[in-house]
């Protein structure tokens, strides 16, 4: 009777050991993005998903065992997934912000960004100076959205799903102009030739991963690995092959 309820007990704890296994050693990392903001990231020419984030998530993946899957989706609805679970992290060229602390943690810093104005060729809006009583096109939810909703007021700013329906905008004379980060700044004005980035900074900030407070130990990885890569130049390599090197 012994040798059974030990046998039995012992079953017990390789199922339990299992289950705890899988939990902590989860295969998958479900990134969240907005694939509409190259360089950091966009739908390349085959469908698939490209860009300096997709590719530092690729590496940090890799440094932990995972494999790593995108899911594409409205840039405001990622700190409510974070939160959800339903994607462990968000990469999307999104800024530190103290408001967005309070909902999330961040990883490390991984790249700086400046937040650019773009308006028409012969614009009459010059420096920042000039935006004021000007109608703004913005991508919800980012920080050129709250900067300058809270500088110029609600009324003063409109919303867009991503950046491409903004610049549609400015170029259709449906706003004055857009404030964007730089390096998608830069895109969408090579592709209209009726559109010019202002030598001005709006405002300079940090990139980061946004990941579930209660997630600690997944942040601790994923800083550790992140680290790991920038230390051995591999985040700067994926950042050059973008961003023209300085």
């Amino acid at each position: 009777m012994k040798k059974i309820i030990c046998l039995a007990l012992a079953a017990v704890l390789a199922v339990c050991c299992f289950a705890s296994c899988g939990e902590t050693k989860k295969k998958e990392m479900v990134m969240g993005t907005n694939a509409a903001f190259p360089p950091y990231e966009f739908v390349d020419d085959n469908g698939g998903f490209a860009g300096i984030d997709v590719e530092i998530a690729t590496a940090v993946a890799e440094k932990l065992g995972m494999t790593l899957t995108v899911k594409d989706m409205e840039f405001d609805s990622l700190l409510t997934a974070v939160q959800s679970g339903s994607i462990d992290v968000a990469l999307a060229g999104m800024t530190v912000t103290d408001e967005r602390k309070q909902s999330v943690n961040f990883s490390d810093t991984y790249a700086t960004g400046i937040q650019s104005i773009i308006v028409k060729n012969g614009s009459t809006i010059k420096t920042v100076d000039d935006l004021k009583g000007k109608k703004i096109g913005v991508q919800a939810g980012t920080t050129g959205d709250m900067y300058c909703t809270d500088d110029y007021g609600q009324e003063n700013v409109k919303q867009f799903q991503n950046g491409s329906l903004a610049v549609a905008a400015l170029a259709n004379g449906q706003v004055d102009c857009v404030v964007i980060d730089n390096e998608p700044a830069k895109s969408f004005v090579a592709s209209n030739k009726d559109l010019v980035i202002l030598d001005t900074k709006y405002a300079e900030e940090d990139y980061a991963a946004a990941i579930k407070k209660e997630n600690t130990e997944f942040l601790d990885n994923f800083n550790k690995a992140l680290k790991e890569l920038k230390e051995s130049g591999k985040v700067k390599e994926i950042i050059d092959k973008y961003i023209a090197a300085k």
